[in-house]
């Protein structure tokens, strides 16, 4: 009997190390304990969700539906505007990938002009979204951004990819849309056609906090 023992808690070290396997898989009850680690394990599952895909370029676009009016809120760092995540949570292009860089956002020539959807969509659905955002300002001082720079590969239409951005701080009122947020778009972009960081990893960053994207992956 004693060597049966022995035999059952080997079986059980090995199954819980090599297989992690619970104590239900072995015909036991689950504690309270193996409930909160199947609980963290989801949440931290969830925190690193990986980002929508869109629907991709499209031949002809057309008007997407926007959040409900006065459902996004906006947040601020040092005066600058971040997106609201839930509303805006960033949807990537499948068109571009890691592997075709050199044919899509990295080719010569450009890439952006010839997906980016026409302004009698974007104008129509940028009306809406700033309902989404409860937005009064200027609407010729705000931004229609895509979350997912187009040159980073985000989806060119996905309502999950798009939001009213208001002017930075010292913006002058009636002077047009200058965002600080451009240029870090541009320097993500050239870092990845260089091989400096790879397309997720600058998309990542830019969807966690575009004011902080560069220095989380060690550009400036």
């Amino acid at each position: 009997m004693p060597s049966t023992r022995r035999a059952a808690s080997s079986v059980l070290l090995t199954c819980l190390t090599l297989a992690g396997c619970s104590p239900t898989s072995l015909g036991g009850s689950t504690s309270s304990g193996s409930q909160s680690a199947t609980s963290a394990a989801s949440g931290a599952a969830g925190a690193g969700q990986e980002i929508a895909v869109g629907a991709g370029p499209q031949k002809t676009y057309t008007v997407q539906q926007q959040p409900a009016a006065g459902s996004c809120h906006y947040r601020y760092l040092k005066g600058e505007p971040l997106e609201d995540p839930k509303c805006t949570p960033g949807a990537i292009s499948p068109a571009v990938t890691q592997s075709n860089l050199k044919s899509t956002i990295c080719r010569k020539g450009g890439y952006t002009s010839g997906i980016r959807p026409s302004t009698s969509v974007t104008g129509k659905e940028k009306e809406l979204n700033a309902a989404s955002y409860g937005f009064t300002g200027r609407m010729s001082d705000a931004e229609y951004d895509h979350l997912i720079s187009l040159q980073l590969g985000g989806d060119p239409n996905d309502y999950r990819n798009l939001w009213v951005e208001p002017a930075d701080p010292g913006h002058k009122k009636g002077s047009g849309v200058n965002n600080a947020k451009d240029p870090v778009e541009t320097k993500l972009h050239t870092a990845v056609c260089k091989g400096q960081v790879t397309l997720a990893a600058a998309q990542k960053a830019i969807v966690a906090d575009w004011t902080t994207a560069l220095s989380r992956l060690g550009l400036g």
